[in-house]
């Protein structure tokens, strides 16, 4: 009898978190839905919705990059070239085949995930800088690819998208931000799911030890892959978007700098965290265009602004080595030290 009683408060306790956890997700979601109609009302500039586009896409890649960086340990220094890859597929796919765009996503992520998979195989036997740079010369291969086979890409000209076309409705530049909205939201609750599942829980225990890893009978090559596979269908996932926002994409943007960019997003907002992607996204992308150029001096002088959020992000690092993500925690928990030492005076 206690037991069972027992067995329902914790039920009903988790399903409690795991509620909150979601909540979080959707409040996220309903907060950056909102930004159309603050911008209809003149409240924000014109190009403000055009700069949170970028940070959702992103930062949906680099939530998956967290996944195999912080969950899972492994560097990867592909990721743009994966993203160009998913882009390049999908524009095709929509402009010159005329698939539904629902269709083309599908196949825009399958053909990346497997491609990395392949890669993987290979590259996953080393480790380290090793495999960086490994996953290096894939990306500029792959930009090579983006240059040299111009029928499917343009070549240095580019491929113009449009924007999504869903269920037989043609969306508008506001509706294709609400549906970057709702995927960023899908995507925050699977990757939350999938970290807090037995997989995820072996990615971490793959993380923290190998052997030990390997001891408790967990298949280090296939528990990686599965890593490298979904950080791979995210970059992908992560380009269709771009393509289809933007509705323009080249070679020049696959490069080892946005690869770097997107590094630099998972290390300020927090590494093995969900919503530190997020907030690294903001830090990286969107400061230097919301903020910072908008500041006298430094927005008069073109490119300053950049310089000033490389010293931003450098000062984070430094002070702040777990990730901005955590910040509202140690202020919190600052806020009850100071209550404590006043009351005891």
């Amino acid at each position: 009898m206690w037991n069972n009683t027992f067995k329902v408060k914790v039920c009903v306790i988790m399903n409690k978190t795991v509620g909150f956890r979601y909540l979080k997700y959707i409040l996220i979601g309903l907060a950056l839905a909102s930004l159309p109609i603050i911008q209809e009302m003149g409240l924000i500039g014109r190009g403000t919705v055009t700069i949170w586009a970028q940070i959702i896409f992103y930062a949906v890649v680099a939530i998956g990059l967290n996944v195999l960086l912080g969950y899972s340990g492994l560097v990867s220094l592909g990721t743009a070239g994966f993203m160009g890859l998913g882009a390049y597929v999908s524009g095709y796919l929509t402009e010159e085949l005329a698939f539904p765009f629902l269709i083309s996503l599908a196949i825009s992520i399958i053909v990346p995930t497997i491609a990395g998979v392949l890669v993987g195989l290979v590259s996953l036997r080393v480790s380290g800088m090793y495999l960086a740079i490994a996953t290096l010369a894939v990306a500029e291969i792959l930009r090579q690819v983006f240059v040299q086979f111009s029928d499917f890409t343009g070549g240095f000209q580019g491929r113009r998208t449009d924007f999504p076309v869903l269920f037989g409705m043609d969306l508008s530049r506001e509706a294709t931000f609400t549906f970057l909205v709702v995927v960023l939201v899908i995507l925050l609750i699977l990757t939350d799911n999938f970290i807090h599942s037995p997989v995820g829980r072996a990615l971490l225990t793959m993380r923290a030890s190998e052997p030990a890893a390997q001891a408790m009978g967990i298949n280090l090559l296939k528990y990686k892959l599965m890593a490298f596979a979904l950080a791979t269908a995210y970059a992908a996932i992560g380009g269709v978007l771009y393509a289809h926002f933007i509705n323009f994409t080249t070679p020049q943007v696959w490069n080892l700098l946005l690869s770097l960019q997107i590094l630099a997003v998972i290390v300020i907002g927090g590494m093995k965290t969900i919503t530190g992607p997020v907030i690294g996204s903001i830090i990286v992308f969107g400061v230097p265009q919301l903020i910072l150029v908008n500041l006298p001096v430094i927005g008069d002088i073109n490119g300053l602004a950049f310089i000033f959020n490389g010293l931003l992000i450098i000062v984070v690092i430094l002070f702040y080595p777990n990730g901005l993500v955590h910040i509202a925690h140690d202020f919190k928990r600052l806020f009850k030290r100071k209550k404590v030492v006043t009351s005891n005076e």
